[in-house]
């Protein structure tokens, strides 16, 4: 009897050899119920180096370590995996994790039984067999979180059954269907490939549980409205069971921009067809002519075929010379022109009179300029046949009154360019003499009987006078001087040659 005793304890000790070496932990309890041994695995997976720590009994064990169920719900006392086996339950892959009071790590467990029986088939001892599955569980609530906080559509179908069992609140806002109304429904019930543009290749992938490549679908939602988005599948695991992640993007908003988009070009190409002026589109990079409307045919002669793809520069839209070159290095900085006027050289060599405005824009993404004339030819011909009036009429301007001296020098302002205003005194004191027996109304003879000059010597000094104020008329001369308060008639001469007249 001795000898057989020994011989069972030196078996004891032969498997507690070989099971001390296990990776996955072990635990010996005693009918008892205290703790008979663990080996090392065991006691790492609680944090602990030695029985004594573990709790040396079942209730001691409760009294060390909390045990909650993956929802953190706690474990009552009578559920605890060691109690469930002291009362005589078999039981495999118990989840649960395990923590000791006052430390923040987790340790994620799982756990089954075992009974070992005596040869008259009484319980000797109670195992239990634990996996340490603490790595295997934070990666999958990393993805937990990630797939529930990704903005992008998605949604998990498990394969041995197509069930789906994982949804996120991207897809759920995407089809207005609800979480319940989806988690455990079957693809053939609401399935995400239904409008697939290449279903029978997605269907195969699916079931081969290889990836689904990009394509195109329709996804219906809860209200049975089908929306256009783009579709792909990737083959993931969760824990031991095969599944497929679709992910999805909605493009819908990029439809209907991309349609309200073509409705606008569209209402563009025909306003810019019926615009009655003259109007083009230039390539910035370059500045070709890509588009001229109807009016700009009429206008100038060209036929659009004529002139799409040639330069701006070729056909002397914008003028020629260095004040072109000025007008396109300024709306390339500053983005537009504004009421420019420019000179054209129509297709019959004619040359008109144009106010150019231009914008740069946007179109198939390409940056463009589009550009607006505005006809002045007869306006200007209508004020120069205004100004050569005003010239004959002004050759005695002294009666004139102040008010029509500005009306006078409104019209002289307009076309001429923005230099700086002369002053009275870039002018030289015989100079100035003369200027105001101009604005008197005195003839170059006058003036030169009054000074003791000869005629030509009066014309040279007009001459430099023009030079200096940049005028080209003697009735300019006449307003330039009233402005600057030169040569105003005195009212009693006003009134004497008034009464001369009458």
């Amino acid at each position: 009897m001795t000898d057989g005793v020994s011989r069972a304890r030196a078996h004891r000790t032969h498997l507690q050899q070989i099971i001390a070496e296990l990776p996955e932990g072990v635990i010996i309890i005693n009918p008892d119920q205290t703790i008979a041994w663990a080996n090392g695995a065991a006691l790492a997976m609680h944090g602990v180096k030695s029985l004594r720590e573990l709790g040396d009994t079942v209730a001691g064990y409760r009294a060390r370590f909390e045990l909650r169920y993956r929802n953190k719900h706690k474990l009552p006392p009578d559920e605890y995996p060691m109690d469930r086996a002291v009362a005589g339950e078999a039981f495999s892959e118990v989840v649960v994790e395990v923590v000791r009071p006052g430390e923040d790590k987790r340790r994620v467990q799982q756990i089954r039984s075992l009974v070992l029986t005596d040869p008259e088939g009484r319980p000797d001892c109670l195992v239990l067999v634990l996996e340490d599955e603490t790595e295997r569980f934070d990666a999958e609530e990393r993805f937990e979180r990630a797939f529930g906080a990704n903005p992008a559509p998605a949604i998990i179908a498990r394969l041995s059954d197509m069930r789906y069992v994982k949804v996120n609140q991207g897809f759920l806002e995407l089809t207005g269907y609800l979480r319940e109304a989806l988690i455990g429904k079957s693809m053939h019930e609401i399935d995400v490939l239904e409008g697939a543009a290449k279903r029978d290749l997605a269907v195969e992938r699916l079931h081969a549980g290889t990836t689904i490549p990009q394509m195109e679908a329709r996804l219906r939602g809860s209200d049975g409205d089908a929306k256009t988005v783009i579709v792909a599948g990737q083959p993931i695991e969760i824990g031991d069971e095969s599944c497929m992640l679709f992910t999805f993007a909605d493009l819908h908003p990029r439809k209907q921009a991309e349609d309200a988009l073509r409705q606008s070009e569209q209402r563009f190409a025909v306003a810019f067809r019926m615009a009655p002026g003259p109007m083009a589109i230039i390539a910035l990079d370059g500045m070709r002519l890509l588009d001229v409307n109807d009016a700009f045919t009429a206008a100038t002669g060209w036929r659009r075929e004529e002139v799409i793809g040639r330069t701006e520069a070729e056909l002397g839209l914008w003028g020629k010379g260095a004040a072109r070159e000025d007008l396109a290095r300024l709306v390339k900085q500053t983005g537009h022109l504004r009421s420019v006027d420019i000179q054209i050289e129509m297709k019959d060599r004619r040359v008109c009179d144009y106010l150019l405005s231009a914008e740069t824009v946007t179109i198939h993404r390409e940056h463009c300029v589009l550009t607006v004339m505005l006809d002045i030819t007869e306006r200007k011909q209508t004020e120069a046949e205004l100004l050569t009036a005003i010239e004959a009429v002004m050759q005695d301007t002294s009666w004139f009154g102040q008010k029509i001296v500005e009306k006078l020098a409104n019209l002289t302002r307009q076309g001429t360019s923005s230099k700086p205003d002369p002053k009275v005194s870039d002018l030289t004191p015989r100079a100035r003499e003369v200027l105001t027996f101009i604005a008197q109304g005195l003839s170059d003879d006058d003036i030169a009987a009054r000074l003791r000059v000869s005629r030509n010597t009066i014309r040279n000094h007009v001459s430099a006078i023009y030079k200096t104020l940049d005028v080209h008329r003697r009735s300019a001369l006449v307003v330039w001087a009233r402005e600057h308060g030169l040569g105003a008639p005195k009212k009693t001469q006003t009134k004497q040659r008034r009464t001369k007249r009458q």
